[in-house]
């Protein structure tokens, strides 16, 4: 990970490019210590988030694999809850303003984190791409809750069921994110808005995210709870362990409804 400042501008930069900013366990830790500081700095006024290399996160690293449960089974639970939850809420409570800059995939948990932000900003070559079904598990890292959120429910279950990608343009047609701009422009177009939040009525911008999250996230800790427990049901199936084998085997799963 790493922590780039601008005057009163900071960029979290995920940075495992080799793997397309796959999450692992210290990719998580990092990034909750990056979003934490950020918070925590009072000289810190706007925050982008954005990836290094070819996109912006494939979403977790299905290689590195989880730690067992007492029963076997990939212990998702504890990783949601102990670094994936913090970090969603870290951006949601943070008093000043976070925008997501995606270029490339936006993939899983990796889609969340954008939408977990306050304003995205596509590159043409973005998708965004609930990828959960694919290898047999639900959406996680808040995606239930700000899919519908933005989109509506119609949308939410078709990008949750079928797991296809959602390109830039639909995604701005959608309202899945504010804007969509060229991918050479990208950096300049998202350092020109992270720098006019970082110089406005920071106080406001906080008050904003209290009031939207209130009336629009209410309840979301109970809805990330539920999205941990769902989640390690699903870790327990044989559809799972076939989605998984058949990701890192690159091939199509074969599954069997259990």
């Amino acid at each position: 990970m790493t922590l780039l400042r601008r005057g009163a501008a900071a960029r979290i930069e995920l940075n495992r490019p080799e793997t397309m900013n796959a999450w692992n366990k210290q990719f998580g830790n990092d990034l909750l210590d990056a979003v934490r500081s950020v918070a925590d700095d009072p000289e810190v006024r706007a925050v982008e988030i954005g990836g290094a290399g070819r996109g912006f996160s494939s979403g977790a690293d299905l290689k590195a694999g989880f730690d067992p449960t007492p029963a076997g089974h990939p212990d998702v639970r504890t990783v949601l809850r102990e670094r994936y939850h913090p970090i969603i809420l870290g951006i949601r409570q943070m008093e000043k303003p976070v925008v997501a800059a995606v270029h490339g995939p936006a993939v899983g948990i990796g889609c969340s984190l954008a939408l977990a932000s306050d304003l995205i900003v596509a590159a043409r070559s973005a998708y965004f791409l609930l990828a959960f079904v694919n290898i047999g598990l639900v959406p996680d890292g808040g995606s239930s809750v700000f899919v519908p959120a933005r989109v509506g429910f119609t949308r939410a279950i078709e990008m949750s069921m079928l797991g296809e990608r959602i390109d830039a343009e639909r995604a701005e047609a959608w309202g899945l994110i504010n804007r969509v701009v060229d991918d050479e422009c990208l950096t300049d177009e998202v350092a020109a808005l992270v720098d006019r939040l970082a110089s406005g009525p920071t106080r406001s911008y906080a008050g904003t995210k209290r009031q939207l999250n209130a009336r629009v996230y209410a309840g979301i800790e109970a809805q990330l709870e539920l999205e941990a427990e769902i989640q390690q049901e699903q870790a327990a199936t044989a559809d799972f362990l076939e989605g998984a084998m058949a990701f890192v085997e690159k091939r199509s799963a074969s599954f069997q409804g259990r």
